[in-house]
């Protein structure tokens, strides 16, 4: 059985707090159960060197961990004087992730940053990134539309992930810590709201996996990602 009772194709309790950090250009806390991500958005002029003058913008993400947000303290990579490859490859994966739902054309020349830090770490610290860090994006955004510092909305549609994997041949969705220690097949899938993959991660950890069980995650990860989505609209209807 897994914790709190929940079915292989339940969500742990997801939760997205808005504008958590008051000084940034938009925010959001997101849990995922006990994973709990600060995700900001900050606006800046200052573009990469081959996009100035091109009339396009950029998104781009960075990605960290608190030093306490796992069971043992884990050294600030600041004080290693280097990012870890596991740090790099997520907060590109998240800046990918994001820029799949946005046209730089109506951005205009301005860099949108998302920072995702993690205070709890629990399982899923990525996928809880990309979806609370889109939440940031569109709150900035709005904000951009708002003041008139662009006419169109750049969003064209929302995005979102979730983990999932086989644990004794069985699909279970968004795994905790625990679970992920232990799955067969560990997976991380990026969908966006027309049901469009962005992006597929999948290892066998600890055994092979079939055509059919890449299909079962797939249609499993779509059907939660629906869910998220519908969360992620709701922060923007209170």
């Amino acid at each position: 059985m897994r914790k709190n009772n929940r079915k292989l194709s339940d969500l742990r309790s997801i939760e997205i707090i808005p504008d958590f950090i008051k000084n940034s250009d938009s925010s959001c806390l997101i849990k995922f159960g006990e994973t709990q991500v600060v995700c900001t958005a900050s606006v800046d002029t200052f573009l990469p060197r081959w996009l100035v003058g091109s009339g396009k913008g950029w998104v781009t993400a960075e990605y960290g961990m608190l030093p306490r947000s796992t069971h043992e303290r884990m050294r600030r990579e600041a004080s290693l004087g280097k990012i870890g490859g596991r740090t790099s490859e997520i907060q590109r994966l998240i800046g990918r992730s994001l820029r799949s739902v946005v046209d730089m054309s109506l951005l205009g020349e301005r860099v949108i940053t998302i920072d995702c830090d993690v205070l709890n770490a629990d399982g899923g610290t990525r996928t809880a990134s990309i979806t609370g860090g889109f939440v940031a994006l569109k709150k900035c955004v709005n904000t951009l539309l708002k003041n008139k510092d662009i006419h169109k909305n750049p969003i064209k549609q929302h995005v979102a992930a979730i983990s999932c994997g086989l644990i004794n041949t069985k699909v279970h969705l968004d795994l905790d810590f625990d679970e992920d220690s232990k799955a067969d097949v560990d997976a991380n899938f990026v969908i966006t709201e027309d049901d469009s993959l962005v992006e597929i991660q999948v290892t066998g950890e600890k055994s092979t996996f079939k055509d059919k069980d890449l299909n079962e995650m797939i249609t499993a990860s779509k059907q939660a990602v629906k869910n998220l989505i519908h969360i992620q609209k709701s922060i923007f209807e209170k």
